[in-house]
């Protein structure tokens, strides 16, 4: 049988083991693409590969469970076998990742009271729930049971949000009870005060590292929490952090080749790693994450790339040649695996606005109150708020109370206001029609919950609009809630009228030979594009990203529709493409 011991090194099979690992999410690159992605890790020297699991992906409702396509875990699993790599797994309830809501599932904010992260029983309900489902899907391929999987996360980061070690007690029993074997780890920043709060230093579970710079203090912080409790474990960074995440309207952040093969370098004269992030992907649909400082709020962007050691697309970067040399002691370049493409531009097929069709993408709701997105059990992307009323005066004050995250405001179908989070609840002037009756309507966009931090507490990330919309001096009622539902492309009435506002515009591409590309949005505003009904993600002419990674994969021999959603009247004629990211 194999097995696995925790001393001052890693035993695996009775022999001392240095993990040098490369964090790949699963669900940011198509399963397609996996295994070229394995096989480059492998090359570059790496032994390991680590992932979280988003819960909200997998649980997207409460007890209604998804693991098809690019959440089919455990074809990852097995395909890590299959390549003979060992596995780390985190599949804490909690994994922050700049990833919506750190994974956490949207629908536990209709939790009146709920406290996310604590041993608040009603939380752990839930969570205990969802590890009937998950681990046992994750047990049966442990290394004991001759799986690839050799570890096990607990917690992520929790001494950065709160210290609960009741909390963390429960968590670990429940991987118990659903058959966790193999060691269990926390991980966290390494000052004092992260390390005592995020740690659980009792029935074998030990303590790892995130950083990515100055190893060698690092872990001499490390080893002084270690000493402290008398804790016996292997000398690891668990994030050792290659690049960094990019927001809305900031630079893209880049870290030197050099400096980081460098400390690296200096990392693995210590111990193990796990790069963070080898591949980094996309944020496929809704599920970018949000960054918070003070009171405002940062989105993030939909590209992953991360300036990872191999690109978005997977292309590999001088960061992956040095470290190969570091790890192989090889010198070579190798090719990458897949070639990007660059198609002709195409022309614009058809365009629709969005109001004219309305009632056929979306999900009807009728309530006297305005409802927040968890509410209406519509928890990301937009939902259009609608509201037909009179007036005696020709000029009505209005206020929309307490709403996230940006709100077009349109009256009669004109548009009349943009408002992002920091401006919602300032007043707007109607220019209504005096004795007849005016229709609002607000275009409400959820742009990513918070995935770090102590905005974590359930009501600050709810979305839409949570108390309601003030005309003159009072709250107004009857309200009808059109939840925009972009599984339902195929009935768009592209015979409705076309304005200004938001709107769909669809572009065929036709091809022989489906290839990886990008998407050139330079001339878009805001907004999402639908290929063959999946997904790519948002764009925003905010920057730093200008385009979006299109997978070949999800293409096809023949007509593809592309779909693009567009928010502000800002669109082309013709559509671009690109063989690599276009940025400010």
């Amino acid at each position: 049988m194999n097995e696995i011991k925790i001393t001052e090194d890693f035993i695996i099979n009775g022999e001392k083991v240095k993990l040098i690992s490369g964090a790949v999410h699963y669900f940011r690159i198509v399963p397609e693409y996996w295994a070229d992605t394995l096989k480059d890790l492998i090359d570059m020297g790496c032994n390991c590969v680590e992932t979280y699991i988003p819960r909200n992906l997998h649980e997207p409702f409460h007890n209604k469970f998804d693991f098809s396509y690019i959440k089919d875990l455990e074809k990852f699993i097995k395909l890590v076998d299959d390549l003979g790599l060992y596995l780390i797994i985190r599949p804490s309830p909690y994994i922050c990742a700049e990833w919506e809501f750190g994974g956490l599932p949207a629908w536990l904010l209709k939790e009146n009271n709920i406290r996310l992260r604590t041993d608040d029983e009603k939380y752990l309900s839930y969570v205990d729930n969802y590890y009937s489902v998950l681990i046992p899907k994750i047990a049966k391929y442990q290394w004991t049971k001759s799986g690839p999987i050799i570890l096990v996360q607990l917690e992520n980061e929790y001494g950065s949000y709160r210290e609960n070690k009741n909390y963390l007690k429960k968590l670990h029993n429940m991987l118990l009870k659903y058959g966790i074997e193999v060691p269990i780890f926390t991980s966290d920043g390494t000052w004092p005060e992260a390390l005592e709060a995020g740690s659980y230093t009792e029935n074998g579970v030990f303590p790892l590292a995130n950083f990515g710079s100055d190893p060698k203090t690092n872990i001499k912080e490390l080893e002084k929490f270690k000493n402290k409790y008398g804790i016996k474990s292997p000398i690891m960074c668990m994030e050792f952090w290659d690049g960094w995440f990019n927001k809305w309207g900031q630079e893209i952040i880049r870290r030197d080749p050099i400096d980081l093969a460098s400390d690296a370098k200096e990392m693995l004269d210590l111990g193990s790693i796990n790069f963070y992030m080898f591949q980094g992907g996309s944020n496929f649909g809704f599920m970018n994450g949000c960054s918070a400082r003070g009171e405002k709020d940062f989105p993030q962007i939909t590209s992953y790339d991360y300036d990872a050691i191999l690109t978005e697309a997977g292309q590999k970067t001088e960061k992956y040649h040095l470290l190969r040399e570091i790890i192989t002691k090889k010198s070579d370049i190798l090719p990458n695996r897949r070639k990007l493409s660059q198609y002709d531009d195409i022309k614009l097929n058809r365009k629709v606005s969005l109001f004219s069709t309305l009632d056929t993408i979306s999900k009807k709701i009728e309530n006297t109150n305005t409802l927040s997105f968890e509410n209406l059990d519509h928890y990301y992307g937009y939902v259009i708020y609608e509201h037909k009323f009179s007036t005696s005066n020709d000029e009505l004050r209005m206020r929309i109370i307490d709403a996230r995250d940006r709100a077009k405001i349109y009256l009669n179908d004109d548009y009349v206001k943009t408002q992002y989070q920091d401006e919602i609840g300032e007043e707007i002037i109607l220019s209504a029609k005096k004795g007849e009756e005016n229709n609002l309507k607000i275009l409400v966009e959820n742009m990513g919950r918070v995935n770090y931090g102590y905005k974590l507490e359930a009501y600050s990330q709810k979305k839409g609009i949570k108390r309601g919309v003030m005309l003159d001096i009072h709250f107004t009622d009857d309200w009808t809630h059109y939840c925009i539902d972009f599984d339902k492309i195929s009935d768009i009435n592209w015979k409705g009228v076309y304005k200004e506002g938001p709107a769909f515009y669809e572009y065929i591409l036709e091809t022989e030979n489906p290839m990886e590309s990008y998407i050139n949005l330079e001339g878009f505003g805001k907004g999402i594009v639908l290929v063959n009904g999946f997904n790519l993600g948002r764009f925003y002419n905010l920057g730093p990203s200008l385009s979006l990674y299109l997978p070949g994969s999800i293409l096809r021999k023949g007509k593809n529709q592309i779909i693009v959603f567009e928010t502000e009247s800002i669109y082309q004629e013709k559509l671009i493409f690109n063989s690599s990211p276009v940025n400010k």
